[in-house]
């Protein structure tokens, strides 16, 4: 039998590793043989017991850099798994894998998590990663404007499957309410804090609420290397009364169903999954219209509301328009239930199942 080996050097706390989880464990439970190579030790709870991690032996590995990760895992897969009997499914650093793949005659898929607007940007890198994704067996994206871009940009076809989201109980009662006796309104964000993000714009239009006095909390959850500088922007701006940096968070939902506003900062996304965790709480939404994902989920604006990436003044406007009448959003966030159905667990995993069984 052979062995799908799904290769993602860094596994770090996303959008991209919540689907790595469900994928993989959808894969073990329907007889497929799944191994994961990572040079993250820390990671082996997430998984299904029937799972194989191949990582290193020592945890000092966790905190390295991409790159250093990556020579790891390509070391790990030559060493340690039978090569003639493996395929192989990329959720990271997918330029090795393929060049590995290649030198071993090996099947690959290749899954693009974020937009390719964010690396390629002139002819050399257009040349250079259309040479080596047009070299993989199958290509996977995770929303329509994804899959355009790269056929329009690299000429390259793939199979778009969104992102599969569990529907939570709403029924259930909220555990802890986080902005509980606070009567101003409460927003959100979720995300890495790092430049992808762009948490700046939010701090930036927080300065305009402040100065308008408008009472509001914002809670920003993530950990990321731009973290002591938003904090200095928030001291220096005065704002350190309004702003909470709340960390990772493993019940984030919690935080979102206690929220008035959900708001995405993005300069760009793949399908970012906490939009479509925010629709599932029916929290209204404000996004920037980032190259891909924020458009494609909010229906061009139906279902909740867009703003130009870093136009802080256009998202301070929308916010003060959520203060002063709150229907337009609450009616774009009920209706956004509807169209939930996109984003269907079983039936986006089953869509992998059935591109994964045909290459093994």
């Amino acid at each position: 039998m052979k062995k799908l080996v799904i290769y993602i050097p860094s596994i770090e706390r996303g959008g991209v590793e919540k689907n790595l989880i469900y994928i993989s464990n959808y894969f073990s439970k329907n007889n497929i043989d799944v191994y994961i190579v990572t040079a993250n030790k820390d990671k082996k709870k997430s998984f299904h017991n029937k799972i194989k991690i191949i990582c290193p032996k020592s945890t000092r590995w966790n905190n390295s850099s991409r790159l250093i990760k990556t020579l790891i895992c390509l070391g790990l897969i030559i060493t340690k798994l039978p090569l003639k009997n493996i395929s192989i499914l990329s959720f990271q650093s997918n330029v090795s894998a393929i060049i590995l793949s290649k030198i071993f005659n090996i099947k690959i898929i290749i899954r693009l998590n974020t937009s390719i607007n964010k690396y390629i940007n002139n002819f050399i890198k257009m040349f250079f990663f259309k040479i080596i994704y047009s070299m993989s067996n199958i290509i996977i994206v995770n929303s329509l404007e994804f899959k355009n871009n790269l056929n329009k940009i690299l000429k390259l076809n793939s199979i778009k499957i969104f992102n599969p989201i569990k529907n939570k109980n709403l029924n259930k009662k909220l555990k802890i309410n986080y902005f509980e006796n606070f009567n101003g309104i409460k927003i959100l964000s979720i995300g890495r804090l790092t430049d992808q993000k762009n948490h700046i714009t939010i701090l930036k239009s927080l300065k305009i609420l402040k100065k308008k006095k408008i009472n509001f909390k914002f809670y920003l959850i993530g950990t990321g290397y731009k973290l002591n500088e938003l904090k200095q922007y928030v001291k220096d701006q005065q704002l350190t009364e309004h702003v909470k940096f709340a960390g990772y968070k493993s019940n984030a939902q919690e935080y979102i169903r206690s929220s008035d506003l959900f708001v995405l900062s993005s300069k760009y996304e793949g399908l970012p999954n906490v939009l479509i965790e925010a629709q599932l709480q029916n929290v209204p939404i404000i996004s920037s219209n980032c190259s891909t994902g924020p458009r494609e989920i909010l229906l061009n604006g139906k279902l909740g509301n867009l703003f130009k990436v870093g136009n802080y003044i256009s998202l301070s406007e929308m916010i003060i328009n959520f203060t002063k009448d709150k229907r337009d959003f609450l009616d774009k966030a009920k209706l956004a239930k509807k169209y939930l159905y996109r984003f269907d667990y079983e039936k986006n995993l089953s869509k992998y199942q059935n591109i994964i069984n045909k290459i093994l």
